[in-house]
């Protein structure tokens, strides 16, 4: 009896060990789980997107990415103004309007074309996860933790950037058996890198639109690390 419980237990502990991943491992199974066919690289489509925040007013923005031409544009509407952010290789272009008033020239700035630099950056970025992780600059951590989360056990993957791509740690936490990304969290760092746990944010993705067979997550609900703060929701509505 002892024999027999002694190999069980040997090719139980075997068995767990085997089914342990390292990190590129399990972003390789999640990558396989948003984007089967590796569509990401030759991306060209576009998504609309509806943001809302407590006390501001809603926003809608169309978003078109081609990544094979190198071209971004995001067309945003909020109240009565209208921003259009352009960014290829060339050229970075902001045209503001209100329609209220059509015949008012809106002037633009400086800051307006960092921010459609930004724009491309962010959404590039979020809607590109977890394919986007491979990208140059980005460091996996090579062990994997186990977290629970809002009452659910992940699989979490931890992520660090070169200081020219970002100062913030991001975990990204997998169902276990589908590798589907359900959270992600980031936290600001000190000069040594030590996260600092006050800071940053994590954000809870549900539902899934699917375009050119790469599965994204349709609704993302925003909360502050601090206090649980709800920040607001983007959601793909077309």
């Amino acid at each position: 009896m002892n024999y027999l419980f002694t190999l069980l237990l040997l090719c139980t502990t075997c068995n767990t060990h085997s089914q342990e991943l390292s990190g590129k491992e399990l972003l390789e199974k999640a990558i396989k789980a948003h984007d089967p066919y590796n569509n990401w690289p030759s991306f060209n489509e576009s998504i609309q997107i509806t943001m809302t925040a407590p006390k501001s007013p809603k926003r809608v923005s169309d978003v078109t990415i081609n990544l094979l031409a190198q071209t971004f544009e995001l067309i945003a509407v909020r109240d009565s103004v209208m921003t259009k952010y352009r960014v290829n290789v060339n050229e970075i272009s902001v045209v503001k309007a209100d329609w209220k008033n059509p015949k008012k020239k809106v002037e633009t700035a400086e800051k307006d074309l960092e921010q459609a630099v930004f724009m491309k950056n962010y959404y590039t970025y979020l809607y590109g996860l977890p394919m986007k992780l491979k990208d140059q600059g980005t460091h996996i951590a090579e062990k994997v933790e186990r977290k629970s989360f809002k009452g659910k056990e992940y699989l979490v993957l931890k992520a660090t950037y070169d200081q020219h791509v970002g100062s913030d740690a991001w975990f990204f936490y997998f169902d276990p058996t589908t590798y589907q990304m359900e959270v992600y969290q980031f936290f600001k760092t000190d000069p040594s890198g030590k996260i600092l746990s006050d800071t940053g944010e994590y954000i809870l993705l549900s539902e899934t639109h699917r375009v050119n067979d790469i599965y994204m997550p349709k609704v993302r609900k925003w909360y502050g690390n601090k206090e649980d703060q709800f920040l607001g929701t983007d959601e793909i509505t077309k």
